[in-house]
């Protein structure tokens, strides 16, 4: 399939993640969040190896850089945004990358806890020993020190610092995720679940309806049927356009007379509607639409036109692509 193939192609030999090949936008880089994201694709292909080896370089990043996650648990304050896990890293040598770029994303932890979680759910080992159990130990201490339930952090979009609906679900899912292999209070989890009943169906008290809000359906799986059937209802009535999702009303990013359109949108719509055949199929039909010459998922397309950006292909997105399809063989079979 062209879509492994490319998604492969993005895979270092350290196992990080470039997002996209570009170097023009700095998307060369490897962030927590896309690798985590690319790691679903390989899983779902049969990829174990390469799986395994994504987050264990996750992992690896995080010893290296641990200084920083101890330093917060003896001493939360003051919340400096230099201080947080940063979320951008050299692919290759795992060192930070500088400069300010909305670093504070608390959603990355809590989805590389729960890819950890999860994996180790299926019986596919990614801790080595007691050294990376002990990582997890202090992430868990990390997310309790941030206060991540009422922490602003940047968001999957990497943007301004508010509470975000989709960040403090990733720490939910995460913590729940990794319950069963070390010490999570049942208060850590209780207080994301309370700040989520109060957010919800907002993405921020800011921002009515945001397609980050997908991931609390999947993969987090962290909101009710009622409160899924909230999201979809007003993701696929304000956000979802021809060649993709915007992200939200009035997003400013790649916006050309419009907001710009995220064809992984599609991808996701798709894989939650993988147990509604024509639901599935229509957005699995609008996802291969919204694939260029080359078979790539880009990043974005730019509002009412067929001319994406130069972030292609965007890795999340691919990988995402590689899931809904895989959804509709299943369902096929």
């Amino acid at each position: 399939m062209d879509s492994l193939r490319i998604l492969a192609g993005l895979q270092h030999k350290t196992g990080l993640f470039s997002a996209a090949p570009s170097k023009h936008t700095g998307y060369h880089r490897a962030w927590i969040r896309d690798t985590v994201y690319a790691s679903l694709g390989l899983e779902q292909s049969g990829n174990v190896k390469a799986t395994v080896h994504a987050i264990q370089a996750l992992l690896d990043i995080l010893h290296k850089h641990r200084y920083k996650i101890l330093w917060m648990i003896k001493e939360p304050e003051p919340k400096h945004r230099y201080r947080y896990i940063h979320a951008r890293y050299d692919p290759l040598t795992g060192e930070e990358i500088q400069g300010e770029w909305g670093n504070k994303q608390n959603d990355a932890v809590g989805a590389l806890l729960f890819r950890v979680g999860e994996l180790e759910e299926k019986n596919i080992t990614v801790l080595r020993g007691q050294s990376d159990i002990d990582l997890i130990q202090d992430l868990v201490q990390y997310l309790h020190a941030i206060q991540y339930w009422k922490d602003p952090d940047n968001g999957m979009w990497e943007e301004k610092e508010e509470l975000h609906a989709s960040s403090i679900g990733a720490c939910v899912a995460g913590l729940q995720k990794v319950a069963s292999i070390v010490d999570v209070p049942d208060a850590l989890i209780e207080h994301g679940k309370d700040a989520l009943a109060k957010l919800l169906p907002k993405e921020s008290p800011t921002r009515e309806t945001d397609l980050a809000l997908l991931s609390l359906i999947w993969p987090y799986k962290v909101v009710d049927e009622s409160m899924a059937r909230t999201i979809l209802h007003n993701v696929e009535t304000q956000l979802v356009r021809e060649r993709g999702v915007i992200r939200y009303e009035g997003d400013a990013y790649y916006n050309t007379g419009g907001e710009a359109c995220w064809t992984q949108g599609l991808s996701w719509l798709a894989i939650i509607y993988k147990n509604i055949p024509h639901k599935h199929r229509f957005y699995l039909e609008k996802a291969g639409a919204a694939l260029n010459h080359k078979g790539e998922m880009p990043e974005l397309y730019y509002a009412n036109t067929t001319i994406h950006n130069e972030n292609t292909p965007l890795g999340w997105a691919q990988s995402l692509y590689i899931v809904a399809q895989s959804a509709n063989r299943v369902e096929t079979a």
